[in-house]
C-alpha cells in the first residue's frame, strides 16, 4: 500500500499507520471531518513493529457464532451485589427503626418551653398555633430560633402582638381599663397575674416584660420590620422600651433576628402560589400532555425526515430565543416611562414579592443579555459543527428505526420515573423520622447568663426543688430539642449520612438499570441481520430480566462509584457552608478548583459507565472488564467518538429546547391573556410565572425522558457499529450488520479511504 502523495492534499492530514496487509480503511472512515481535519493517509508499517493500537487492546476478530447479546452468561460482581443487598436491607431496617422512634408532628408543629405542640388537635393548644418568645433579644441568630433553642421562655399563642406595650405600662393602664390585661395576658402563662412587681415578674418569668408588633412566620412570632426613608423601623418607631427600664434600638432586634424580617411575607407568597396552582392545574396538565405528544411526534418524524427536522429544531430554537429577546426589549423600553423602573435590585433589596423584580428595567435588560449570549452560542455551534451534524443525523435515523422496531422502549421512562419517585419519597420520609426521633430534652437557661449550671439537662417537674434553682435564682428549665442518650440517639447523625449515601446509590442504580436494559434491547436490534424478522420477541423485557438476574452487582458497582463522587461533592459543599466566614481568597479559589475537578470527574465517569453498561448488556462480563473493553474500543476509534457523541447530544438538546420553548411560548401567551381567540386563560392570577415555569420545566423533563431513550439508542448503535467494523469486512462471508445508509455516509465522508 503506497502513501497518498502529499501534493494532492489541501488540508492537514491524519495518518493511519497499520501493519502490512491489515490496515482497514473502514476503521477510519470517520477520519475525514470535512473542513475540520482534512483527509486520511494510510501508511504501511512493517509487521514486526508494534502498533499503537496495541496500547488499547486488540481489535475484535470475526466470530461466526456471535449474533448479538450473549444468552449464556453468569452472575457478575457477586461481592458488590451482596454488599448492595445488605445496604438495602440495612436501609429498610433504618426506616423501620426511625418510624418507631420518630414523630413527624415535631416537624409540623412548633413546641413551647414545656414540650407541648402548638396547634395540635385534641390538646389545650389546639387554637394556639403560633410560638411566642418572651424576650427575642436573647436570641442571637435565626438558626437558634428555628431550632427552638433560644434562651427565653416560649409559649403558644393564637396571634402575635400588634402594638408596643410594656408590663409596667399595662399595670398603670389596668387600673383604668381592665381590657389592657386581657390583651396582655394572652402572651403570658396561664398562672400569670397583673399585680406582680417587675422584680417578681422577672423571677417567676410568667409574662414578657414588653411586647412589640410582630408577624407570624413559620408559625413563630417575629418582629414586623418595615423601612421608612431607608431606616429600619417597627410600627414607625426606631427606639422602644424593653420593659426593664431601658431603651433599645430596632436595629438590635434586627440583629437578633438576623435578617428573618426579609422572609416574613413568605407565607403569603406560598398561599398566593398555591392559589395560582389551584386555578391553573388543569391547564398545566394540558400543557404537559401537549409536550408529551409533541415529543412523540418529533421521535416519529426523526425516522423519516431527520435532516429536515434538524433544521426545524435549529430554526425553531433560534426563533424562540429571538422572540424572547424581542419581548425583553419591548418590556425594557416600555418601563422607561415609569419613574420607579430606574431603581435597581440593590435599591429594593431582597423581596419575597418576586413580581416587583419584573417592574425593573434592570431585570429585563439582564434577561435580554442572557438570551443574546445563548443565541450567539447556538449559532456559533451550528457553524462550527455543520460538517459533523450530517453523520449525527444518519445516526438519529438509525435510532428512530430501532425505536420503531422496539416501541416498548418509549414506555420505559415511566418505569424509571416510578422507581425514582419511590426512592425519593423513602429518603424524605426516613430523613423526617430521623430528624424527629427522640424524647423531649430540657436544658437549664439562665436569663442573666451567669449560672454555672447553664445548658445542663434538667427535669421541669422537679426543677424548682433542685439545688440548681437555689444556686441560680431566675434560672429556667425549658425545652431545648428532641434527643436522648441511647445508642440509637447517639448515632442519629451517622444514620442521616447513611440515609443520604444509600439514597444516592439507589438513584444511580435505577438510572444504570435503565441504561443497561435499553442497551440490551437496542443491541438486539442492531445484531439482527434481517430486521425485523430476526429480532426476538420482547427484547426490552429480556434485557431487563438479564440485567436484574445476572448483573445487579455490576450495575451496583458502577453506580457506587458515581454515588461516592456525589457524596464527596456534598461533603465539600457542607464544609464550604460551615467555613464560609473563615475563608480567605486562597481557600475560596481551592474550593472552586475542587468543584470543577469533581464536576469533570463525575461527567467523565458517567460517560464511561454508560458505555460499560452497553458492553455488559452485550457480553455479560463484569463491570471492570466491560469498562476496560468499552474504553479500549472508544480509544481505538477516538475520532469517531469526537464526531458522533457530542454532536448527537447537541442535536437532541435542540429538540428538548424546542419542545420546552414551544410549550413555554404558548403558555406565556395563554396565561397572560394574549390568546383569547383559542381559549380564555385563567383570570386574576397572582403570579403568571408560577404556572408558566411549571409548564416549561415539566415540558423539558418530559422531552428529556423521551430523548434520553433516543440518546441511549444512538450510543448503543454506535458502539455496536464500532464492534461490527472490527468483526466483519463487508464481504459475503462476513457482511456488515450496519445499514447501508449509515455505511454509505461514512464512505462519502472519506472517498480517498474508500479507494484504498
Amino acid at each position: 500500500m503506497n502513501p497518498v502523495p502529499q501534493m494532492e492534499m489541501q488540508k492537514s492530514p491524519v495518518f493511519c499507520v497499520a501493519q502490512a496487509g491489515s490496515c482497514r480503511p473502514e476503521l477510519f472512515l470517520f477520519g475525514h471531518l470535512g473542513s475540520s481535519l482534512g483527509n486520511v493517509f494510510f501508511i504501511e508499517k512493517p509487521a514486526d513493529t508494534p502498533s499503537e493500537e496495541e496500547d488499547f487492546g486488540d481489535p475484535r476478530t470475526y466470530d461466526p457464532d456471535f449474533k448479538g447479546p450473549v444468552a449464556n452468561r453468569s452472575c457478575t460482581d457477586v461481592l458488590c451485589c451482596m454488599i448492595f443487598l445488605l445496604c438495602i436491607i440495612g436501609y429498610i431496617v433504618l426506616g423501620l427503626v426511625a418510624w418507631v422512634h420518630g414523630d413527624p408532628r415535631r416537624a409540623a408543629y412548633p413546641t413551647d418551653s414545656q414540650g407541648h405542640f402548638c396547634g395540635q388537635k385534641g390538646t389545650p393548644n389546639e387554637n394556639k398555633t403560633i410560638l411566642f418568645y418572651f424576650n427575642l433579644l436573647r436570641c442571637t441568630s435565626p438558626s437558634v430560633l428555628l431550632n427552638l433553642q433560644c434562651p427565653t421562655t416560649q409559649i403558644c399563642v393564637s396571634k402575635c402582638p400588634e402594638k408596643f406595650l410594656t408590663y409596667v405600662e399595662m399595670q398603670l393602664l389596668y387600673t383604668k381599663d381592665k381590657s389592657y390585661w386581657e390583651d396582655y395576658r394572652q402572651f403570658c402563662k396561664t398562672t400569670a397575674k397583673p399585680v406582680k412587681s417587675l422584680t417578681q415578674l422577672l423571677l417567676d418569668d410568667d409574662c414578657p416584660t414588653a411586647i412589640f408588633p410582630s408577624k407570624p412566620f413559620l408559625q413563630r412570632c417575629f418582629p414586623d420590620f418595615s423601612t421608612k426613608n431607608g431606616t429600619l423601623t417597627i410600627g414607625s418607631k426606631m427606639m422602644f422600651q424593653d420593659g426593664n427600664g431601658g431603651t433599645r434600638s430596632v436595629v438590635e432586634l434586627g440583629i437578633a433576628a438576623n435578617g428573618i424580617n426579609k422572609l416574613l411575607d413568605a407565607k403569603s407568597l406560598g398561599l398566593k402560589v398555591f392559589e395560582d396552582y389551584a386555578r391553573t392545574w388543569y391547564w398545566i396538565l394540558i400543557g404537559l400532555t401537549i409536550a408529551m405528544v409533541l415529543s412523540w411526534i418529533f421521535l416519529i418524524l426523526l425516522r423519516f425526515i431527520a435532516g429536515c427536522l434538524f433544521w426545524v429544531f435549529m430554526i425553531g430554537v433560534i426563533g424562540i430565543i429571538g422572540y424572547g429577546i424581542w419581548h425583553c426589549y419591548q418590556q425594557y423600553t416600555n418601563l422607561q416611562e415609569r419613574p420607579s423602573s430606574v431603581l435597581t435590585i440593590y435599591d429594593i433589596g431582597i423581596q419575597t414579592n418576586i413580581s416587583m423584580y419584573f417592574e425593573l428595567q434592570q431585570t429585563w435588560f439582564t434577561f435580554m443579555i442572557i438570551l443574546c449570549i445563548i443565541e450567539v452560542i447556538v449559532i456559533l455551534m451550528l457553524i462550527f459543527l455543520r460538517n459533523r451534524i450530517r453523520v449525527a443525523i444518519i445516526l438519529l435515523k438509525e435510532g428512530s428505526k430501532a425505536i420503531g422496531y422496539v416501541p416498548s422502549t418509549l414506555v420505559y421512562p415511566a418505569l424509571t420515573f416510578i422507581l425514582l419517585s419511590i426512592c425519593i419519597c423513602y429518603w424524605v420520609v426516613t430523613a423526617v423520622f430521623l430528624a424527629t426521633s427522640g424524647v423531649p430534652v430540657y436544658k437549664v437557661i439562665a436569663p442573666g447568663g451567669h449560672c454555672i449550671h447553664e445548658n445542663q439537662t434538667c427535669d421541669p417537674e422537679i426543677f424548682n426543688t433542685t439545688e440548681i434553682a437555689k444556686a441560680c435564682p431566675g434560672a429556667l428549665c425549658n425545652f431545648a430539642f428532641y434527643g436522648g442518650k441511647s445508642l440509637y440517639h447517639q448515632y442519629i447523625p451517622t444514620f442521616h449520612v447513611y440515609n443520604l449515601f444509600v439514597f444516592l446509590w439507589l438513584i444511580n442504580f435505577v438510572i444504570a438499570l435503565g441504561q443497561c436494559a435499553l442497551a440490551g434491547a437496542f443491541a438486539t436490534y442492531y445484531w439482527a441481520m434481517k430486521k425485523p424478522d430476526d429480532i426476538p420477541r420482547y427484547p426490552l423485557f429480556t434485557a431487563f430480566g438479564r440485567a436484574i438476574r445476572y448483573h445487579t452487582g455490576s450495575l451496583a458497582f458502577g453506580s457506587l462509584i458515581i454515588a461516592l463522587i456525589q457524596m464527596f461533592k456534598i461533603v465539600l459543599e457542607y464544609l464550604d457552608h460551615r467555613l464560609k466566614r473563615t475563608q480567605n481568597t486562597l481557600s475560596k479559589f481551592l474550593q472552586c478548583c475542587l468543584r470543577c475537578c469533581f464536576w469533570c470527574l463525575e461527567n467523565a465517569i458517567k460517560f464511561l459507565n454508560r458505555n460499560a453498561y452497553i458492553m455488559i448488556a452485550i457480553y455479560g462480563r463484569n463491570f471492570c472488564r466491560s469498562a476496560k473493553d468499552a474504553f479500549n474500543l472508544l480509544m481505538r476509534n477516538v475520532l469517531k467518538v469526537a464526531v458522533t457523541d457530542e454532536v448527537t447530544y447537541f442535536v437532541l438538546f435542540l429538540g428538548k429546547l424546542l419542545v420546552a420553548g414551544s410549550i413555554g411560548v404558548l403558555a406565556f401567551l395563554f396565561f397572560t391573556q394574549r390568546l383569547p381567540v383559542i381559549a380564555q386563560g385563567p383570570a386574576s392570577l397572582n403570579y403568571y410565572w408560577v404556572p408558566l415555569l411549571t409548564v416549561i420545566f415539566g415540558s423539558y423533563l418530559i422531552a428529556h425522558g423521551f430523548f434520553s431513550v433516543y440518546a441511549m439508542c444512538v450510543e448503543t448503535i454506535f458502539i455496536c457499529f464500532l464492534e461490527d467494523l472490527e468483526r466483519n469486512d463487508g464481504s459475503a462471508a462476513r457482511p456488515y450488520y450496519v445499514s447501508q445508509p449509515l455505511l454509505k455516509i461514512f464512505q462519502e465522508e472519506n472517498p480517498q479511504a474508500r479507494k484504498q
